[in-house]
């Protein structure tokens, strides 16, 4: 189907804003104006090709583009355009071409692959041995990060793309991330920051032969700048301060040398490892999680009149007063009739009793593990429709792949917002409170 373009449309005829200023992309080189597009589209239903689809429009530019690439890239090789008399005697020349089909976003593309006789040309749009472009490895990896199974991704390309991709084709694609998830989770990190994040995510995984649930482990660090960054995962394989012990030490390695505040869920041995590492951490307790925890002591129908009654301990001003509200939810009937809810408060209060000395600013920042909860949520998505995982490397892969997907379609959002504090504020109070220990950030 032959087209002719008649050239981009001039700047001063460029879509415009609604006030009259260029569009974001006005300034952008188009190769194919929106002119030329239209009538390319038009052309194409005169002679009753579909724009999508198997032989269709798209398939037939992506074709048409590749080609011609590759025949460029071929001239650039050989030093010389075709049928030009400088090739004589240069000991290379054209030499036909072999058909490749590679599989792409619009479905599978025959192409004529150029080549030399002397059988030197490497060409690198379309490598040799190449059976795919890398769109189809961004599509796979992102349905994979998504939570869909290998099987499920390769209904959907057929469905949606008609590409035939074999479920262990699927798996070699994700498998070859497992160097870059090496790479993030040694890569260098800030020196300081002002708050950390640990909480666990629980999946099902094979391990010596039979299933089990195993806690995958995040840190969500907060830099200065009140930037969220997910420094590492972590899949449980001991229990306890050693364990922990390792995770800590890691983080140091890798150049973390302060830490001002640490919330986490009371897992065992995290507190004496953080502060093995960082003598000078506050640890923090996710109040939100003490809370979550009480309410498992009560019906359903119970739980928010139960919220309201803790709502007062941790609403206090000083921990004086919060001590005086928990004693005198003891004392009362609801004290005497749930004691396991009191005794969980009393066992975690040392963990507690820090967040009485922050400021109101700061106390909204480290409330709870929201921001890492957050995170998790989008992350179960990504989990959910597997069974179990076949080894922890698979479900580090999943998670991994789960955090870059967020990273590329999320904003990159403060610790602050959402709580109604700005986080500037809090870094204030920060500052005051740990004065010097920002310096290094």
């Amino acid at each position: 189907m032959p087209v002719v373009d008649d050239g981009d449309v001039p700047a001063e005829k460029r879509p415009r804003g609604r006030i009259g200023r260029p569009r974001r992309d006005a300034g952008e080189p188009r190769l194919v104006s929106q002119d030329f597009a239209r009538r390319l589209v038009a052309q194409a239903r005169d002679e009753g090709l579909d724009i999508a689809g198997d032989s269709g429009l798209l398939q037939q530019m992506m074709k048409s583009v590749l080609e011609a690439a590759l025949a460029e890239e071929l001239t650039d090789h050989l030093g010389y355009e075709p049928g030009d008399p400088a090739g004589r005697g240069s000991g290379n020349s054209r030499n036909g071409s072999t058909p490749k089909t590679v599989l792409t976003e619009s479905g599978p593309v025959a192409l004529e692959t150029p080549r030399d006789r002397a059988g030197t040309f490497e060409p690198q749009i379309v490598r040799k041995g190449q059976r795919r472009l890398d769109g189809i490895d961004k599509i796979v990896l992102g349905l994979y990060a998504k939570g869909m199974s290998t099987r499920d991704i390769t209904a959907h390309l057929a469905e949606i793309y008609d590409v035939d991709v074999s479920p262990d084709l699927i798996s070699k694609i994700t498998d070859a991330v497992h160097a870059e998830v090496a790479e993030w989770q040694s890569r260098p990190l800030n020196p300081v920051y002002p708050v950390i994040f640990l909480d666990a995510l629980v999946c099902k995984v094979r391990d010596g032969g039979t299933v089990r649930n195993k806690a995958a482990h995040l840190a969500v660090g907060v830099d200065v700048e009140g930037r969220k960054e997910v420094l590492g995962i972590w899949v449980e394989t001991t229990e306890g301060a050693k364990f922990w012990l390792r995770v800590m030490n890691e983080l140091k390695a890798r150049g973390v040398s302060d830490v001002l505040i640490a919330v986490c869920d009371g897992l065992t041995g995290l507190p004496e490892a953080i502060n093995a590492v960082w003598p000078a951490t506050r640890v923090q307790t996710c109040i939100v999680h003490l809370i979550r925890a009480s309410l498992r002591w009560v019906s359903y129908n119970d739980r928010k009149k139960v919220a309201g009654l803790l709502r007062p301990i941790y609403n206090a001003p000083t921990e004086a007063a919060a001590r005086a509200e928990l004693d005198a939810l003891a004392d009362s009937d609801f004290g005497r009739n749930n004691p396991g809810i009191i005794r969980r408060w009393r066992d975690s209060w040392e963990l507690v009793i820090p967040f009485f000395d922050f400021p109101p600013e700061v106390r909204k920042v480290i409330y709870t593990t929201n921001m890492i909860e957050s995170i998790n949520s989008q992350l179960r998505r990504a989990t959910r429709n597997r069974g179990h995982f076949p080894s922890d490397e698979a479900l580090i892969k999943v998670l991994y792949l789960g955090c870059k997907e967020m990273g590329r379609t999320s904003t990159r959002s403060t610790a602050g917002r959402g709580s109604g504090v700005p986080w500037k504020q809090a870094l204030n109070q920060f500052d005051i409170m740990f004065p010097g220990r920002l310096d290094l950030a």
